[in-house]
């Protein structure tokens, strides 16, 4: 089961570190994504890293602002920058396959989310 942590309240231009882990596990062996929700809108995707941590992609959205990254045990979404718009629920989400990259439906793990806001 993942867990995803780290959310908070923050103001615009700052930053925060969102944590994913598995329970009993470590995530060196699963490719990871993190997606975000905002209220009335759909989820989508934010960033994601390859099994092992060898390659990550990134929504242009938050391109240049937020870094995906692994100790092997954990995966971690630095949020720099933020703006009002970051606001929205986070969820990460896992794959034993090399990568899931930006499709939903390529991970068979999902965690419960954590809230990011963002005031302005």
């Amino acid at each position: 089961q993942l867990q995803a942590s780290g959310g908070g309240l923050m103001q615009a231009g700052g930053s925060l570190r969102l944590s994913c882990e598995a329970s009993g596990r470590t995530l060196r062996d699963y490719a990871v994504g993190w997606f975000r929700q905002a209220s009335g809108k759909e989820r989508e995707f934010v960033a994601s890293i390859t099994r092992g941590g060898g390659s990550t992609e990134y929504a242009d959205s938050v391109k240049g602002r937020f870094t995906i990254f692994t100790d092997s045990a954990k995966v971690y979404l630095q949020m720099n920058s933020l703006k009002p718009e970051d606001t929205a629920i986070y969820f990460c989400a896992a794959t034993l396959a090399y990568t899931g990259a930006w499709l939903e439906r390529a991970y068979n793990y999902w965690g419960q989310g954590t809230l990011v806001t963002v005031s302005s």
